[in-house]
């Protein structure tokens, strides 16, 4: 099966490429974009850096020690979107592997000698990936046989000993080469990395062994904590090993960091990773919106391990998650035409960036960069959109769920059904079956849908959170009609978030909203809110919403303190325009802002 995720069991069962075809919507869009301009964009750009000719020897080696990555999620992108790039891509990087399967263009010579920053179990977790999706996708080929090779190597040296990667992803990438391939030492050898670490099997760094969660044995652990992207790669990892060994407190531990991750380290719009200097997660409700650094990646193994976790369980809250990271992280990521991208993801802007068209040196946020020194982001947006109608829908034993609405047609669980909707702009989702078939359709009512109702067979009935469900005999042409109501609405934070206190945000559907100033627009530094009903409006079918704002005109001049509690000067009112977050930055420099001073 065309899958990323593949598990032996759980309470869902995946469904593949080849079951989901997205139509043009939301998703669709951005699935055919991604195919059509950003995979060429990323190998563009890696061939212009010369990450690409590292693996044709050319001198002297250029990118970070880690950029032979980038070109593998290229690869994973290319397999899953049957791009025709992917042979001679492939060939070039078979021509850089080693006799015993070594593959790595910048510690050839000098192997295995900085598990902390090396990275080269990362970089072979990538390239195992990409050898995944191609053998799910087409079969065995040149570039399969690279990454099989690759994994022997990694089994033969590492089976014994302490050792693991700075930079967790070989674990996930293991278990799901075992997966595919039936071969026993992929899963023990992933079992033995997630055992081995915290106990501890890394040295120590000025971040503490927290940043790369080898500070305490991953069955210990209370949270998720440091580099951000790590932990949720690793976690991803544990939950596949979890899976194929019947470990069900292995499970368990993972279920309940998510838990307290998601009720204190995670922002508004999904994003997980509150520091700049480590990129990683904070201290419980450490959560500010100017300096939340969101990684792009982080999104994307968020989305991963949310998925994993909600096929190992069937829990609603992780497809819930998985929702709000897609909308306003996942989309906010790459550019509307698909050609630059955000590294950072903050919630607020204050000055607008300069304008770049070459290669970001920084990955703060403020302004999308078609390239980056750093370039997981982009390759991973493009790995992750070519893979993303598996997400969308699953089966279990009684039928078929479908999680995420977009236009589509599905078939699993026995049935066939067309999907036709305008969400995220409505809240109308109606499923059409297509053929004759049997067994439960149950349709995701998302967590802020508070009034939702469902119509089948001549009947309308209220429906709660949770999973809609209506049991068959299906006959073709027969509907079903969920109907969300998509009523803008007030969002307040927790009052342990310090740096939150007195704002609030909009939401509406699935979507956060932001307001954002481009070149002589009002400036956001000194405004407030009323919280009043946003008023809705459309602009080329996009749906944006008004507040109403005092602005104010001038910056006070002196001490900043002082016994007034309203520093603004020559207020006035005004109309505060809001788009969806997803949409901000894509007319040029400006300031933004999600949480809202009332």
């Amino acid at each position: 099966m065309a899958n990323p995720v593949l598990p032996s069991s759980g309470v869902l069962s995946p469904l593949g490429l080849d079951a989901v075809r997205l139509s043009p919507g939301f998703w669709g869009d951005r699935v055919a974009l991604n195919r059509e301009v950003t995979i060429a964009h990323c190998q563009e750009w890696e061939e212009r850096e010369g990450w690409i000719g590292n693996f044709r020897g050319e001198r002297p080696r250029r990118g970070r020690e880690f950029s032979d990555s980038e070109i593998y999620k290229l690869l994973e992108a290319m397999a899953w979107a049957d791009h025709p790039g992917l042979p001679a891509l492939a060939e070039t990087v078979a021509h850089a592997q080693e006799g015993d399967g070594y593959i790595n263009t910048r510690w050839s010579g000098s192997r295995y000698t900085d598990f902390e920053w090396g990275h080269e179990l990362y970089c072979y977790g990538h390239l195992i990936q990409a050898g995944v999706a191609r053998l799910r996708m087409h079969g065995e080929d040149r570039l399969t046989q690279v990454a099989v090779r690759a994994a022997d190597h990694v089994c033969r040296r590492f089976m014994d000993g302490t050792e693991t990667c700075g930079h967790p992803v070989i674990e996930m990438a293991l278990v799901e080469l075992y997966r595919v391939t039936g071969t026993e030492r992929y899963l023990e050898m992933a079992r033995r990395f997630v055992e081995r670490r915290g106990l501890p099997a890394l040295a120590d760094i000025p971040f503490g062994r927290a940043y790369y969660q080898d500070d305490i044995p991953v069955r210990q652990a209370q949270v998720f904590r440091g580099h951000a992207v790590r932990a949720l790669y690793l976690a991803s990892g544990v939950v596949d090993v979890a899976i194929e060994t019947g470990d069900e407190e292995l499970l368990k531990a993972v279920e309940a960091q998510w838990e307290r991750t998601v009720a204190r380290r995670t922002h508004l719009t999904g994003g997980m990773g509150s520091r700049h200097i480590d990129e990683s997660f904070g201290d419980d409700y450490e959560l500010p919106p100017d300096r939340a650094y969101n990684e792009t990646c982080a999104s994307i193994a968020s989305i991963m391990l949310a998925h994993r976790l909600l096929l190992a369980t069937g829990d609603v809250r992780y497809a819930d998650l998985a929702e709000r990271t897609l909308y306003n992280m996942l989309a906010t990521g790459v550019a509307l035409d698909g050609r630059s991208f955000f590294y950072a993801n903050p919630l607020q802007v204050r000055v607008p960036a300069v304008p770049l068209e070459g290669v970001n040196h920084a990955a703060e946020g403020g302004l999308r960069s078609p390239w980056f020194d750093v370039s997981c982001c982009p390759n991973n947006i493009a790995r992750t959109l070519a893979s993303l109608p598996a997400y969308m829908a699953t089966t279990a034993a009684d039928g078929l769920q479908i999680h995420h609405f977009t236009p589509s047609e599905i078939r699993g669980g026995g049935l066939a059904v067309r999907v036709e909707t305008g969400y995220p702009w409505n809240g109308a989702v109606t499923v059409r079956v297509l053929e004759d078939g049997d067994g439960r359709i149950k349709l995701r009512v998302p967590a802020w849908a508070s009034d939702a109702t469902l119509a089948h067979g001549g009947t309308v009935r209220p429906v709660a959170p949770g999973y809609a469900s209506v049991e068959g005999p299906w006959r073709a042409g027969d509907e079903l009609r969920l109907e969300l109501a998509m009523s803008p609405r007030w969002t307040f934070p927790n009052s342990k978030i310090d740096a939150l206190r007195g704002c609030a945000a909009v939401e509406r559907g699935p979507l956060v909203y932001c307001a954002e100033s481009v070149g002589d627009e009002s400036p956001l530094a000194d405004l407030a809110v009323r919280v009043e009903p946003p008023v809705e409006q459309e602009a080329n079918g996009v749906v944006e919403l008004e507040v109403e704002a005092s602005l104010g005109d001038s910056d006070g001049d002196g001490w900043p303190y002082g016994p007034s509690r309203n520093g603004r000067v020559d207020a006035s009112d005004a109309r505060l325009r809001l788009i969806p977050y997803h949409r901000w930055g894509n007319r040029g420099p400006a300031t933004m802002r999600v949480w809202l001073p009332i």
